[in-house]
């Protein structure tokens, strides 16, 4: 078998391994398979091609995979809805204690309790959104 053969032979098997692990590390050095494969066809020696696979895998490693993985990572987890309310600061627009009363979050005005449910929060005060209950805002005083 032709030595470019059994270089495009290697690089196919690190590709399928890749489809496996998913860690962009075979695929590197697949592609420095493929650097061998090209000496080979233009008539290298089989040590130079080792060599050449070996450094260019290593640069592919080096410079290309960082680049891969942080265009394949997620970016920050996007947080919508109520969820997005919890740990805010509100002010309190009307006496907040364990039965009900209400707070201005985000320029929208809520009902709410606090918590615990023996605080009472006056008018005026800041509070935290501990977590949304149905329509409810469920605070507690703002401490910095």
């Amino acid at each position: 078998m032709a030595d470019w053969a059994i270089w495009v032979v290697v690089a196919g098997a690190l590709f399928v391994g890749e489809l496996m692990t998913l860690d962009l590390i075979l695929v590197m050095l697949g592609l420095g398979a493929l650097v061998g494969a090209v000496l080979a066809l233009l008539g290298v020696d089989v040590v130079w091609q080792i060599v050449a696979a070996t450094v260019a895998a290593g640069g592919f490693g080096l410079g290309l995979r960082p680049v891969a993985r942080r265009h394949l990572q997620r970016g920050p987890q996007l947080v919508t809805g109520v969820a997005a309310l919890v740990g805010e600061q509100a002010l309190v627009v009307e006496r907040v204690d364990g039965l009900g009363g209400r707070v201005k979050v985000r320029g929208e005005i809520w009902s709410a309790r606090s918590y615990p449910s023996s605080l009472v929060l006056d008018a005026g005060e800041q509070a935290r959104v501990l977590r949304i209950d149905g329509a409810t805002a469920i605070v507690h005083r703002f401490e910095l």
